[in-house]
């Protein structure tokens, strides 16, 4: 049986990444939701632009955060900003599509306002999710002799 220590030692760089992920997280997470709510709540823009802008806003910040503090890219191929853009866009897209309908159908009886919301807090609790593993798989996949 392995100790805590010895499995700590043999997973630290993934758990690393996992601990600046989320604390990046937190802060684009914290943001994101005050542009999201201020745009859907108190300019009453529909579902999908408020949380695009939201997300668009997010992942420029995203980008830089990650690329510098959890996955430490020092040498950024010119491919590298455009994989970026495919992942949030696939993972926006996901998230908010599954999210939307998902929580239309258990709050069928709840106002519309909501419904919105409790989707765009689901949508970004599964874009969460698939971001990380976009980001270190896709974006910022270290390959031999470039990352």
């Amino acid at each position: 049986m392995k100790t805590v220590k010895a499995l700590f030692d043999r997973y630290k760089d993934f758990i690393m990444e996992v601990i600046h992920f989320g604390m990046v997280g937190v802060i684009n997470t914290l943001m994101g939701w005050v542009i999201m709510a201020i745009l859907y709540n108190l300019i009453h823009m529909n579902y999908w632009l408020s949380s695009g802008i939201s997300y668009l806003i997010g992942s420029v910040f995203s980008y830089h955060a990650n690329s510098k503090v959890t996955f430490k890219v020092e040498n950024k191929d010119k491919w590298l900003p455009w994989r970026f853009a495919i992942n949030i866009i696939v993972c926006y897209l996901v998230a908010f599509g599954v999210a939307q309908p998902l929580v239309e159908r258990i709050l069928a009886a709840q106002p519309k306002v909501i419904v919105d919301n409790v989707a765009m807090i689901l949508g970004m609790g599964i874009f969460i999710v698939m971001n990380f593993f976009g980001q270190k798989l896709f974006v910022f996949r270290k390959t031999r002799g470039r990352v």
